[in-house]
């Protein structure tokens, strides 16, 4: 949308190249161009050909040569160069936007030391100021750390151009970063088959697992069953037998109380005789006592 919207800054003063026909008039435009509110892509300006021919023009060459630093060079660009034209106060704010853009692709640099050199700025909130007015154009994502003296940036605006000859160092970076993914992607799926199979071990295992141990219950109720069965059986055995036993105990018992009984009346026979032999004895000698 940011793109969007400086493209469309800039199509006035594309239109003007037409009627810029000296190097004057295409040295004005380009300050015009470069001073403009919302103009931040000059590619399609640098490409006119009124413009580029500035190169043959030893008094405004120095402008065709500025105007490649606001399309994708930086402040530090401009500080170290020779003879280029003062900027006025509008340039020195976009260049120095435009040049946190592109220190903004590395996030170890911004710091505020870092950034306060490469813009050529003198305090901390001369810095805060140029990022806050960066932020409410639309040009970066940002917030400002003071306390760790830091500014990190989220987002960025596509709204500097490729420098020459930068296209197949690109294409290169590009085919490093797709070999990279190709590469990750072939150990993602090695990684995902191999967890596949482990689970299709685990599974099967799992599966075996759960048949073995009702396979064991299954023979525990059998065997439960039969133990049950068997012990009726036994229980009435071990009835009959002890019925069994407990008759023969008891006619053995009887046999030894008729033993005892037959013992006990052979004894008492046997005192009677003796008592009734002693009467006779004792009535005899008293019939005898009669007769002297």
């Amino acid at each position: 949308m940011e793109q969007t919207k400086a493209l469309n800054a800039l199509e006035p003063f594309l239109a003007l190249t037409k009627s810029a026909s000296s190097p004057r008039a295409a040295a004005d435009l380009i300050t015009r161009a470069t001073s403009a509110p919302n103009t931040f892509v000059f590619a399609e300006l640098l490409s006119a050909p009124q413009i580029q021919a500035l190169s043959s023009s030893e008094e405004y060459s120095s402008h065709l040569t500025l105007l490649k630093i606001f399309s994708y060079g930086t402040y530090t660009d401009y500080k170290s160069a020779d003879s280029l034209p003062e900027l006025n106060e509008a340039q020195t704010l976009k260049l120095r936007q435009l040049s946190f853009l592109s220190l903004a692709k590395k996030p170890a640099d911004l710091t505020y030391a870092n950034l306060l050199k490469a813009l050529g700025l003198e305090t901390p909130r001369e810095l805060e100021d140029l990022v806050i007015a960066a932020i409410y154009a639309g040009l970066v994502n940002a917030t400002l750390d003071p306390y760790h003296q830091l500014v990190a940036v989220s987002s960025v605006s596509p709204l500097r151009d490729l420098q020459p000859n930068s296209i197949p160092a690109m294409l290169t970076t590009l085919n490093e970063w797709s070999t990279r993914c190709v590469s990750t992607l072939a150990d993602l799926e090695k990684q995902i088959a191999k967890i596949k199979a482990e689970a299709h071990k685990r599974h099967k295992e799992e599966t075996e697992w759960t048949a073995h141990v009702e396979k064991l219950m299954e023979d525990n109720k059998t065997k439960e069953k039969e133990e049950k069965s068997g012990g009726v059986f036994a229980g009435v055995g071990r009835k009959l037998g002890m019925g069994a036993a407990s008759k023969r105990g008891m006619d053995g018992e009887n046999e030894d109380n008729m033993e005892l009984d037959d013992e006990d009346g052979d004894d008492e026979r046997q005192t009677r005789s003796a008592k009734k032999n002693k009467a006779f004895k004792n009535l005899a000698g008293s019939f005898g006592g009669f007769g002297k």
